[in-house]
C-alpha cells in the first residue's frame, strides 16, 4: 500500500524513491514483521492463558512432553499478523502474486484456526475430522491452481514447473497442472503440520525456508538475473521477497517465545498456514520441486509417518521408535533442543543445496 502512497511523490521527496525498491521494501518488511511478532506475542499468550486455550498433549508420546500440558496453543495468530500486516503495507499489494499468497496465509491460517478450537475448546481429541480438513486443504489448491493456470503471469509458463539441476528444462503439465498445485500446497501444509512436534523446530525450518524462497523469487522477478540464471522469469514475483521478509522475521521473532521451553505453541492454526505459504511461493515462482529439497525435513517427517503406518499394518512391528522421525531420535536419549538445533542445521545445508543448484544448471 505505501508502494502506491509514496512512489508518486519520489520526484519532489527523494527518500520517497527508496520505495521503488524491493530490496529496501522487503528488509523494511523483515523487521517490521519482526517488531510486530514481539510486541504483540506477549499480549496473544496472555489472551490465550486468560480463555485457557492450552494445549492437550498425546499419553503415547515421550514423558517429558507431558509438562508442557496446558501451554498456549493456536499462537499461530502471532505469525499470521506479523506476516499479513508488513506484506499489506510494503508489498503492492494489486499484484496476483501477493493476493494470492495472502489468500492462502489467511485461508489456511483459519481452517487450522477451526481445527484447533475443536480440540481445544470443544475438547475433540482429532479436532477437525481428517476429510473435511483435506477437503478444505484441496479446494483452495484447486482455486489457486485455476487463476495460476487462467491468468498466468506468463503464456509461456502457464502449466510448467523448473526441473533442479538442468538448465532450460521445464516439466509441462497441461490442464493437470490444477491438480498439481492442489496437490503440492495439500502435502507440504500437512508435512508442516507434522512437522510441528518439538519446541521450535517448525519455526526454524519455516524462517530457512523463507530466506531462501524469498532470495529465489528476488531472482525470478529480476530480468537481468532471471536470464544469467536461465530460469523462468516472471514480472512480480519479485514482490513475493516482500512476504518471505516478512515471514522470516515474523518467525523469529515467534520463536522468541516458542523457543524450548516454549511460552507458546502455533497450533494448527500456525502450522497448516506456514506450509500452505511456503508451497505457494514455490507453486507462484515455478520451483515446486525444490520444495523436496528446501524442505527436506517436512519430506522426512512424511515418509517416517507413512512407512511406520505401512509397516505396522503389513507385520505388527514398528521401523522407528514413534513417527514423526523427531520423535524417535528423542526416544533415543538425545535432548530436545538438540533434536531441534539438529534439524535446523540440515534444514540450512539444504537451503544451501538448494542455491547452489541455479550454479550447477
Amino acid at each position: 500500500m505505501l508502494y502506491y502512497l509514496f512512489t508518486p511523490l519520489k520526484e519532489n521527496y527523494i527518500a520517497f524513491n527508496l520505495f521503488r525498491y524491493i530490496s529496501f521494501r522487503a528488509a523494511s518488511s523483515a523487521v517490521l514483521a519482526l517488531l510486530i511478532s514481539l510486541f504483540i506475542g506477549p499480549l496473544i499468550i496472555r489472551w490465550l492463558k486468560k480463555l485457557q486455550l492450552g494445549e492437550e498433549i498425546r499419553t503415547d508420546g515421550p514423558q517429558s512432553h507431558q509438562l508442557k500440558r496446558g501451554t498456549p496453543s493456536m499462537g499461530g495468530l502471532i505469525i499470521i499478523i506479523s506476516v499479513v500486516v508488513p506484506t499489506f503495507f510494503l508489498a503492492k499489494i494489486g499484484d496476483t502474486f501477493v493476493w494470492l499468497i495472502l489468500l492462502v496465509t489467511i485461508a489456511l491460517g483459519a481452517l487450522g484456526w477451526l481445527d484447533d478450537y475443536l480440540k481445544i475448546v470443544k475438547k475433540k481429541p482429532k479436532g477437525l475430522i481428517g476429510r473435511y480438513k483435506l477437503a478444505g486443504q484441496i479446494t483452495l489448491g484447486l482455486l489457486v491452481g485455476c487463476i495460476i493456470y487462467f491468468f498466468p503471469a506468463v503464456e509461456s509458463a502457464r502449466s510448467s514447473t523448473t526441473l533442479p539441476f538442468f538448465k532450460n528444462y521445464e516439466l509441462h503439465f497441461g490442464v493437470f497442472y490444477i491438480a498439481v498445485v492442489a496437490f503440492v500446497l495439500t502435502a507440504t501444509s500437512n508435512s508442516s503440520n507434522l512437522t510441528d512436534g518439538l519446541d521450535g523446530l517448525l519455526i526454524g525450518l519455516v524462517a530457512i525456508a523463507a530466506l531462501a524462497f524469498g532470495a529465489i523469487a528476488y531472482l525470478t522477478g529480476r530480468v537481468d538475473f532471471a536470464h544469467y540464471l536461465n530460469i523462468i522469469y516472471l514480472p512480480g514475483a519479485g514482490e513475493l521477497s516482500i512476504y518471505c521478509a516478512a515471514l522470516f522475521g515474523g518467525a523469529l521473532g515467534f520463536l522468541w517465545y516458542n523457543a524450548h521451553p516454549a511460552e507458546v505453541f502455533m497450533g494448527d492454526t500456525g502450522s497448516l498456514a506456514l506450509g500452505g505459504a511456503i508451497a505457494t511461493v514455490a507453486i507462484l515462482i515455478k520451483k515446486e520441486l525444490l520444495l523436496l529439497i528446501i524442505c527436506g525435513i517436512f519430506v522426512a517427517e512424511s515418509l517416517s509417518v507413512i512407512i511406520q503406518v505401512f509397516y505396522f499394518k503389513r507385520t505388527g512391528k514398528r521401523v522407528f521408535k514413534m513417527a514423526p522421525i523427531h520423535h524417535h531420535f528423542e526416544l533415543l536419549g538425545w535432548d530436545e533442543s538438540k533434536v531441534v538445533i539438529r534439524f535446523w542445521i540440515i534444514g540450512i545445508l539444504l537451503a544451501l543445496l538448494t542455491l547452489a543448484t541455479f550454479k550447477v544448471r
